[in-house]
């Protein structure tokens, strides 16, 4: 599904209560979490998105530029009975392959620029892309790249505080260093609440040099672990969720081959996980 082919009929007023920056001043990565009250009677769910329809590029006939972000904690009730909710933004440029400029993201820097008492006009909600798995025992595998970890923060929160899930997760968030992480450094992180949990497991997977721009190593924080990881990929109550950058698909198709031995094992085994929908990925 295309964003141009949503619906967003169904358009709501939202007023920004607070925006905050949750990545250190020294990070690379400008990171907020904003706070909204809904103007309107919605039932939204962990691990749903809104639509925001931030002002459109007059230029090239644009009414709106519509960008999803996901509810990235549990939807609390305001005094009238309306949602407040969170999302997360990164600031976002852009440079252009071809003329070499350098562009801000438009949702994004409209977003960031937000402050408390201005209103946005949101859609939606749309989708819920990671589901509660039926046993109660399941073992999940979380994986996150940047403002992809805010939907995991919502469902695990979800899952400790409001179901009798009993299971592993298992939490791989991936970034170029720790600073750029966002509920999982050192100034804000939402995760330490499960740390006493026995089940619960969070693994930062960093980029060796960062300042060289090297990639995101997921080599070896998942090798590390791949006899065991390969061991629950092979059982049935095994779910994995992905969620961030469109370029850890490939990334993690990479790692997971070795952790199989070899590629056309993992790409039987990823198949049938999809088709049982055990791996389900929501990118961007």
């Amino acid at each position: 599904m295309r964003l141009q082919e949503l619906d967003t009929s169904n358009r709501f007023t939202a007023t920004v209560v607070s925006s905050q920056r949750i990545t250190p001043e020294a990070s690379q990565d400008e990171v907020r979490e904003l706070v909204l009250d809904v103007g309107a009677a919605l039932d939204l769910d962990v691990g749903q998105s809104v639509g925001v329809l931030a002002p459109g590029q007059k230029e090239f006939g644009q009414d709106h530029h519509l960008r999803l972000y996901s509810v990235a904690d549990l939807p609390e009730k305001t005094d009238t009975g309306t949602p407040r909710i969170k999302i997360c933004v990164k600031r976002c440029t852009y440079i252009d392959d071809y003329s070499g400029e350098r562009y801000d993201g438009v949702a994004s820097n409209y977003l960031c620029d937000r402050r408390a008492g201005d209103e946005l006009t949101l859609t939606g909600p749309f989708g819920l892309p990671f589901e509660v798995p039926p046993e109660q025992d399941a073992s999940l595998i979380l994986i996150a790249t940047s403002t992809g970890i805010a939907p995991f923060r919502a469902f695990v929160r979800h899952l400790y505080e409001r179901t009798d899930f009993a299971g592993r997760i298992w939490l791989f968030y991936g970034a170029r260093s720790g600073l750029d992480m966002a509920y999982l450094n050192e100034e804000r992180d939402d995760f330490a609440q499960y740390y006493d949990k026995e089940t619960f497991e969070a693994f930062k997977v960093l980029s060796p040099r960062p300042a060289w721009g090297d990639d995101i190593d997921w080599g070896s924080t998942i090798e590390e672990r791949g006899e065991e990881i390969w061991k629950l990929l092979s059982e049935a109550k095994t779910y994995v969720y992905v969620a961030g950058l469109e370029q850890v698909r490939d990334a993690l198709d990479g790692v997971f081959a070795k952790v199989a031995g070899n590629g056309e094992l993992w790409e039987r085994r990823r198949a049938e996980m999809v088709a049982g929908k055990r791996w389900v990925e929501l990118l961007y």
